[in-house]
């Protein structure tokens, strides 16, 4: 949720620092927290008793998050060498101080965990995420592509058998809401949530890390490359979007998932378009044929990271123009999605105040997305302007500073 893709500093002629961030990044993110948000304050199934799937169910909803991954693997990437990872005692303290900002990420998260909202947060799963990145950090790109194919088509498999064992436990290995500090009296249910049976199972989403290591160790500067992320992700999610929908209308999958017992008033149809969380996606097979969002499947994992490699290659093209004509009319994203962990938490606070609560009169959901998401990106373009850290970017920054910092040898 933090961005880490600040390159090393040049020189302006005054003295002053200049960082030579890819704006591209910052905009894929800005676009990525824009989509959550809508996620979290428009409706994402139509009324009842149809609950056909809303534009924003269709467009935003589990692409959104996928996309915050494959970002922070993408930041991982450019924070510890881009194409040329650190090693010795320089990659050591790059894993200090990524650690360090994940303890800030998780508190934060588990902070937020405690308010009353009906919005899944995902800062605690995101720390950890980060923690679990850590031993493939030095790893070169061929190295990298083969732990991110394997971990997609893998993983999946995994929790499909562990999941059932866990959901099988009394009390169920699953917590039914957001992480919280209370959570640490059980551990084992704890832990058993973020890896397999919560929102973002962690297992399954380190594969989004993986692609963004990945992608981040690419020549992210070049055309061809840009050109090749648009192309390909278009490519690959297009194609997994295509043999889930096969699997489930063609080949009988929806049938056979119908017959099986369902924990939510969702038509099955509609929750395989939009959201199949509180699917306990057990007993049987077919579960892992589906590309519907958060299903964690194979599928799933390469259609969303696909869309979030086509977003990033698009934003970094229009970086590229931006620069060439002098214009940077990405700040609109760019800013706010330079200080996402500041701006997601202030957006959840906000949004609690809400919950189980009348809308303010005259107000619709619409209405108070629109009104977030454009106070979102007038203080994410005001500290931009300012080149300042958002206040939660900069607890983090000195966290991570504190983290990496090793003693100078004595001669």
């Amino acid at each position: 949720m933090t961005s880490q893709e600040t390159a090393p500093m040049r020189k302006a002629p005054g003295g002053r620092p200049i960082s030579s961030r890819l704006t591209g990044i910052d905009a894929a993110r800005g676009a990525a927290l824009l989509g959550m948000m809508a996620t979290h304050v428009m409706p994402t199934f139509g009324p009842s008793p149809q609950w056909e799937p809303t534009f924003v169910g269709l467009m935003f909803s589990g692409r959104s998050a996928a996309l915050f991954a494959v970002l922070a693997g993408i930041g991982l990437a450019l924070s510890t060498g881009k194409q040329e990872p650190r090693n010795g005692t320089e990659l050591w303290a790059a894993r200090g101080g990524v650690a360090m900002r994940a303890l800030v990420i998780a508190v934060v998260g588990l902070m937020l965990g405690g308010l009353d909202v009906n919005v899944a947060i995902i800062l605690v799963h995101y720390a950890v995420l980060f923690l679990c990145i850590l031993p493939f950090l030095g790893l070169r790109l061929k190295a990298l592509c083969c732990w991110a194919l394997g971990w997609v088509l893998l993983s999946p498999l995994l929790a499909y058998l562990v999941r059932p064992l866990l959901l099988e436990a009394n009390p169920p290995l699953t917590l039914g809401h957001n992480p919280n500090w209370e959570d640490f009296g059980t551990p084992g249910r704890l832990v058993a949530d973020l890896f397999f049976t919560g929102y973002y199972p962690v297992f399954q989403w380190i594969s989004y890390l993986l692609i963004g290591l990945v992608i981040g160790r690419l020549a992210l500067t070049t055309a061809r490359v840009q050109v090749l992320l648009l192309t390909c992700g278009i490519a690959v999610a297009g194609l997994a979007k295509v043999v889930g929908i096969l699997a489930m209308e063609a080949w009988g999958g929806r049938a056979a998932l119908s017959a099986l017992p369902v924990t939510r008033g969702y038509p099955l149809e509609s929750m395989l378009e939009v959201n199949v969380t509180g699917l306990e996606q057990t007993g049987s097979w077919w579960w892992l044929a589906t590309a519907a969002p958060h299903a964690g499947t194979s599928l799933d994992l390469l259609h969303s990271g696909g869309v979030a490699a086509a977003v990033v290659g698009l934003f970094l093209l229009l970086g590229t123009l931006a620069q060439r004509i002098k214009v940077n009319f990405l700040i609109l994203l760019s800013g706010p999605g330079a200080m996402t962990l500041s701006l997601y938490s202030a957006h959840v606070w906000v949004v609690s105040g809400f919950t189980n609560q009348p809308l303010p009169s005259g107000w619709t959901d619409e209405g108070m997305y629109w009104a977030q998401a454009l106070t979102a990106v007038v203080i994410g373009v005001c500290f931009a302007v300012l080149r300042r850290r958002g206040p939660l970017e900069w607890v983090a920054h000195t966290a991570s500073s504190l983290g990496s910092h090793r003693p100078a040898a004595v001669g």
